[in-house]
């Protein structure tokens, strides 16, 4: 019996994915983050600005002490980490959020997050 080759995933254009994320982004992260150039904390930090920021570093936010001890930048590479299991990659932060778990999608949220920090 001749077996059936499997679809092949095809992956929207990177230039495209980010800009989901501005619907997700409202669904997912806004209910704690803004991102507005000089928006408000909420319950968690503005995030404008956050790649290439260093870790725990927003103005007049109330980090959690294991946050404050990470330390490091927030690049690329840090937040796809940190992404994917907040709770497991920094132990005792207070960012109650399961993660990302699909690295296309970690990576679509992290371009959305630098085109908005423009």
């Amino acid at each position: 019996m001749r077996q059936r080759p499997k679809p092949r995933l095809r992956l929207r254009p990177p230039s495209r994915r980010p800009r989901r994320w501005a619907n997700r982004f409202s669904k997912r992260c806004a209910a704690c983050h803004t991102i507005d150039k000089d928006g408000p904390n909420g319950i968690g930090p503005n995030l404008h600005g956050i790649v290439g920021r260093p870790v725990a570093s927003h103005p007049g936010f109330a980090y959690s002490g294991a946050m404050k001890a990470k330390g490091g930048v927030w690049d690329a590479a840090a937040l796809d980490i940190y992404l994917a299991d907040p709770m497991k990659i920094v132990p005792g932060t207070r960012m109650a959020f399961a993660g990302v778990i699909d690295a296309a999608d970690r990576q679509a949220l992290i371009l959305y997050l630098e085109d908005q920090s423009k």
